[in-house]
């Protein structure tokens, strides 16, 4: 019985403090928050342009913008949205708004409970409690996972294919490493860090596994979601003809203030951010999951090249990567000290954010 207790308090962690956020802001600013009420486009209409346009939308973003949400966190709002439907007047209200919230709120509680079992499964740290509890609070995520958004549930996918990796089952590596292409674009590179564990194993080795090529499952995963948009938009590349979401340019480019994704010099925190997960990277070298070093590797490097203020953002899924590699650190006495002093500022950062970074709608009729 013992064993359940760490799942019960992770979980009461996420619902305690979603609840906290929920109240203090209202769910009518929970549900206006960026990129949400998009993916609600995509779950409602499934890319068919007829009917985005029937929706009416107060923007003058054109229908294949919504290429740029891909659909597994769509697909699972769309199947889940029936558990959170609401009758008035016997019409359907909210289902769609609230599905939208409630997947990211089981998404956050799965990712919490899979971090914490991998921490023990593999022997990360002494006390995968406090260091799973620590994931959590990340100020950016604390937001991202409180709203509509597929961080969480990105993030849990691509941990699930790094573990499945590390236990030599490719193809279950594959099948949730293709599942978070379809759910986030930058998913792929887990393709390209299971790549190069191979090329190492080739040379320390000298073997290969036909079992390798389960990883093939991760680029078909982005196929997958290119098919579709070829069905719904006529247009394979829709995803490139979105607009303006590709923000890879060059390493630093998030370093100048006139390009529209960035508008303003402040922005000495994203230097914080590249030292801490540029040490953890470092730190993971000579880890034995070589998948953890590589694909920490790869996406940090990728990272160095997005153009866009909300680093804290882009980067997320370094976070348990950071963790695992400073858990000494983050399970220290003086870290728990500094984390509880500094807890209230956290959540006045996230109500802060929360009120803020919100979509200008006043006709709700397309998201119901």
């Amino acid at each position: 019985m013992r064993r359940i207790y760490p799942y019960l308090i992770l979980t009461s962690i996420v619902l305690i403090s979603s609840l906290v956020l929920w109240k203090s802001v209202g769910f009518l600013t929970i549900y206006k928050h960026y990129d949400g009420p998009l993916y609600v486009v995509a779950a409602k209409t499934f890319y068919d342009p007829v009917k985005i346009e029937q929706l009416k939308l107060e923007t003058t973003l054109g229908p294949k913008y919504f290429a740029a949400h891909l659909p597994f966190y769509p697909a699972l709002i769309r199947a889940v949205r029936p558990a959170f439907v609401v009758t008035s007047a016997g019409k359907e209200n909210l289902g769609y708004l609230k599905a939208m919230v409630g997947v990211n709120l089981l998404a956050t509680i799965g990712l919490v409970l899979f971090f914490y079992y991998l921490l023990k499964k593999f022997s990360l740290t002494k006390n995968p409690l406090m260091l799973a509890s620590v994931l959590l609070f990340l100020p950016r995520f604390l937001v991202v996972r409180t709203v509509g958004a597929p961080e969480s549930l990105f993030i849990l996918l691509i941990l699930l294919s790094l573990f499945f990796f590390e236990r030599n089952k490719f193809w279950w590596a594959g099948l949730f490493g293709g599942l978070a292409t379809m759910t986030k674009t930058p998913g792929i590179l887990l393709f390209g860090a299971y790549g190069l564990v191979f090329v190492e194993r080739l040379i320390k080795d000298r073997r290969f596994s036909w079992n390798w090529l389960g990883i093939l499952l991760i680029p078909l995963g982005l196929l997958g979601v290119f098919g579709i948009y070829g069905i719904q938009y006529k247009d394979f590349f829709a995803y490139f003809n979105s607009g303006d979401n590709i923000h890879l340019v060059f390493p630093y480019s998030v370093f100048d203030f006139q390009k529209p994704w960035v508008g303003t010099a402040w922005l000495e925190e994203i230097l914080f951010y590249y030292f801490m997960y540029g040490l953890a990277i470092i730190n993971l070298k000579d880890s034995k999951y070589r998948s953890f070093f590589y694909f920490g590797l790869v996406f940090f490097t990728a990272t160095l090249f997005v153009q866009h203020r909300d680093i804290s953002r882009y980067s997320l899924p370094l976070w348990p990567l950071a963790l695992i590699a400073f858990e000494k650190f983050f399970t220290s006495k003086k870290f728990l000290i500094i984390f509880v002093i500094l807890l209230p500022a956290i959540f006045l950062y996230a109500w802060n954010f929360l009120l803020y970074n919100v979509m200008p709608i006043s006709n709700w009729a397309p998201f119901l």
